[in-house]
């Protein structure tokens, strides 16, 4: 498939059927931080309403360092994996500290704070400051295996950087956030884990009929991208 034109449709699809989420209405760092920290492990229906709290409680980032850690784990209460809640607090009073309040503007950077893998670090990086790096995850692993006929094992240390340089070599440059926002919200929408909607996919003309090949079979690498931690 031509990799200008899987970027062109993917945001096109986007921009008609994204969800209307908070997080997706700024550029702030810290609140883009905050829903990839919260949505961890968590569906977005359960995630959204600690996300409103949480900003409530702490409007910036400033607040959230000045606050008890035992508050931010009463905040937290319910989403479980409390390691999470410790990091957000460390890494607020790391930025507050280190940066005066400013989250590093690039992904490399980014990567060194508390809890900050390479997931979280491209998708600050790219919907707060516009840089061009990818961001891979359950949905997206799901999204380029199934679209690319890539049969790479998602799990081995060779299929993650596999997965991380294809995304990379298709993101659009001049769009990064649009570009890994769509292909994410694609994956939790449409590309489904169960019943994907292949026959009306956007997407669904290869050569190779990959698609219906995929939508009948329950097996290998399919089943393996189904199997993986989604943010849905």
């Amino acid at each position: 498939m031509n990799k200008i034109f899987f970027s062109k449709q993917i945001i096109d699809w986007y921009l008609i059927n994204q969800r209307s989420l908070p997080w997706r209405k700024t550029r702030d760092p810290y609140k883009i931080w905050l829903s990839e920290i919260i949505l961890q492990q968590t569906r977005v229906a359960q995630g959204l309403p600690y996300y409103n709290e949480f900003v409530k409680a702490f409007p910036t980032v400033f607040d959230l360092a000045k606050a008890t850690e035992q508050k931010v784990l009463r905040l937290w209460q319910g989403l479980g994996y409390y390691s999470r809640a410790r990091n957000l607090h460390r890494c607020a009073n790391k930025i507050v500290k280190d940066f005066n309040g400013e989250f590093p503007a690039s992904f490399e950077e980014l990567k060194k704070l508390p809890g900050v893998g390479p997931y979280t670090a491209a998708a600050i990086a790219s919907i707060a400051f516009s840089e061009s790096v990818a961001v891979v995850d359950g949905n997206v692993f799901r999204v380029l295996a199934r679209v690319f006929g890539v049969e790479t094992d998602i799990a081995s240390d060779e299929g993650k950087k596999y997965f991380f340089l294809l995304a990379n070599e298709l993101i659009d440059q001049d769009q990064p956030d649009l570009f890994n926002q769509a292909v994410m919200e694609f994956g939790a929408l449409h590309c489904l884990p169960k019943n994907p909607k292949c026959i009306e996919c956007i997407l669904g003309f290869l050569e190779d009929n990959v698609f219906q090949r995929i939508a009948k079979q329950n097996s290998g690498i399919f089943k393996r991208c189904c199997q993986s931690n989604q943010k849905n």
